[in-house]
């Protein structure tokens, strides 16, 4: 079972994500794609915020630009969190959303991946953010393409999205 958790900033998509990776099968892998730069108080503050719900059994996982191999050799269940951050872990923000697609496909164990919507924003003002919010979006449809469910997260809510 593939679910794909999406949802703005703050709106709680990690937490619904790390709820149903609760009731997923043991052993539970989370990947995190984000490195802790002890430079910035806020993103510590914030990874230690996220360390403090989960399970203590869950093993971490620093996959960074690495998703796609640690997907391939992780066992049992996975929670990744999150695209966004694996795109600018990559080198020019080129990330392979049909590879990470076919890796999730094919993995024997359940999966619940964690993404940023960033197609409700505003119109990025740079070439690079365009790019970001572009290369994430086509990820984002890859993975979707893919799973059994997808959710959208909004204030803490979570809607359910049909196929089209």
């Amino acid at each position: 079972m593939i679910t794909l958790v999406l949802g703005g900033a703050r709106s709680g998509k990690s937490r619904v994500a790390e709820e149903l990776a609760g009731r997923l099968p043991s052993p539970v892998t989370y990947i995190a794609t984000a490195t802790v730069d002890d430079g910035d108080a806020d993103h510590v503050a914030r990874v230690a915020a996220h360390q403090a719900r989960r399970d203590p059994s869950w093993q971490t996982v620093e996959a960074g630009p690495d998703l796609v191999e640690v997907l391939r050799t992780a066992p049992g269940s996975v929670l990744v969190d999150s695209l966004g951050t694996w795109i600018t872990s990559g080198p020019e923000l080129v990330a392979d959303g049909a590879l990470l697609a076919n890796v999730l496909r094919k993995r024997s164990g359940d999966a619940v991946v964690v993404s940023e919507e960033v197609g409700l924003g505003v119109h990025p003002s740079s070439a690079l953010g365009r790019q970001f919010r572009d290369d994430l979006g086509e990820v984002n449809q890859a993975v979707a393409a893919v799973a059994d469910q997808v959710l959208l997260v909004v204030a803490g809510r979570v809607l359910p999205l049909e196929r089209p």
